[in-house]
């Protein structure tokens, strides 16, 4: 049997990691500043994460929600007093698609409706509805498409009003992604979430923020859309969660009344899961992680913004996207091929992705600026 081939594979086979590096099969070091999308939050094989992994093994790995867990009450805990969030409810799941449906889902149990609004350059996940909310029709497929999925411009305040005009009263929810990541670190402005929160409350939606990318400290805040004061109904969270291990999470406001079988899954919040989480949320707390992702995210940016080539830089904390005067294949796989450093691109062909550990070290980023400056002068 032979893998389903749809992914493009870089010729690098990975067999070693450990905080911001990487090796291959042939020990080669690789410097990671891109985390696999954003998924490794604190570091490969952090000490504490690494302990608290092998400890729960010796004990017990999983069983099914139908039993009480402890450790899925320990990380409800710290992850609201962390965020800031500790009077909304979690539900745990496995990734971010699937905290995305749930969130859809339970949108529309609870005010009875069957539209969604979403935004352009959008990424929500590849799964049934989470897809729908996609903006990228080659990953859409027929059965995934309905008209009930309303696509308006990102930012675009006058035609969000318009949509609610027209179709408010059938809208039951509008997704957002706290930044946008696929779509090239686009962010939204105070203004355009202020107004979709006013028209969510107005015509009775959901509002749902999508922090799978964007949170967990990422852009310095806890989740992104914090900044601006936004209160949202509900949060979706993954990816940085478990720093590798597979986790996703539902935040729901307390508004919201679960009952029994309403949202079930079989692996989500499993005993491994839960200490991969936990142990991320104390390394973040104990080593200041937030503070140090502002930091460092503001030294980045201002080491290279005079850079040639570089005509705009768009971010938040250690999320960062570096929009190029030409497509960023070219940079993007100098940087790997002959500096050994791991970065990312989005649907935006010109915009080089970075999203290092929240840990990223200044002799770590100084790599990658030396790398890029001379990758970028050669030019």
């Amino acid at each position: 049997m032979n893998l389903f081939n749809v992914y493009p594979l870089f010729n690098i086979n990975l067999v070693k990691a450990q905080g911001s590096f990487l090796w291959d099969d042939k020990g080669e070091k690789y410097l990671d500043f891109y985390g696999g999308h954003a998924v490794i939050s604190i570091g490969h094989n952090h000490p504490h994460y690494q302990t608290q992994l092998k400890n729960q093994l010796d004990k017990i790995s999983f069983y099914s929600n139908s039993v009480q867990n402890e450790l899925q009450t320990e990380l409800a805990e710290k992850l609201g007093k962390l965020s800031g969030l500790e009077e909304y409810n979690l539900f745990l799941c496995n990734s971010g698609a699937e905290a995305n449906e749930n969130a859809l889902k339970l949108a529309s149990f609870h005010n009875g409706k069957n539209k969604v609004l979403y935004f352009s350059g959008s990424f929500h996940g590849r799964t049934s509805a989470a897809v729908s909310v996609t903006d990228n029709p080659k990953i859409v497929a027929p059965v995934n498409y309905d008209e009930r999925f309303i696509k308006s411009e990102w930012n675009n305040i006058e035609q969000l009003e318009e949509v609610f005009e027209k179709q408010g009263n059938e809208i039951s929810s509008v997704i957002i992604e706290g930044i946008q990541g696929v779509g090239g670190i686009m962010i939204p402005t105070v203004e355009f979430l202020t107004k979709i929160k006013e028209l969510c409350e107005k015509y009775d939606a959901v509002l749902i923020l999508d922090e799978v990318q964007s949170g967990y400290g990422r852009s310095g805040y806890f989740f992104a859309h914090q900044e601006f004061g936004i209160e949202a109904d509900i949060i979706t969270t993954a990816k940085g969660m478990g720093n590798g291990f597979p986790i996703g999470g539902v935040l729901i406001h307390p508004k919201f009344q679960a009952s029994y079988g309403l949202l079930g899954t079989t692996f989500g919040g499993n005993h491994l899961a839960c200490v991969a989480a936990i142990a991320v949320l104390d390394v973040m707390k104990d080593e200041n992680l937030i503070e140090n992702a502002q930091k460092m995210g503001e030294y980045i940016e201002n080491e290279i913004k005079d850079f040639p080539h570089i005509k705009n830089i768009r971010r938040k904390g250690l999320m960062i996207g570096i929009e190029l005067d030409r497509d960023c294949s070219e940079v993007r796989n100098s940087l790997l091929y002959h500096h050994h450093i791991f970065t990312g691109n989005s649907n935006d062909k010109a915009v080089l992705r970075i999203l290092p550990a929240l840990n990223i070290k200044k002799e770590e980023t100084d790599l990658f600026i030396n790398a890029l400056k001379e990758v970028l002068e050669n030019i």
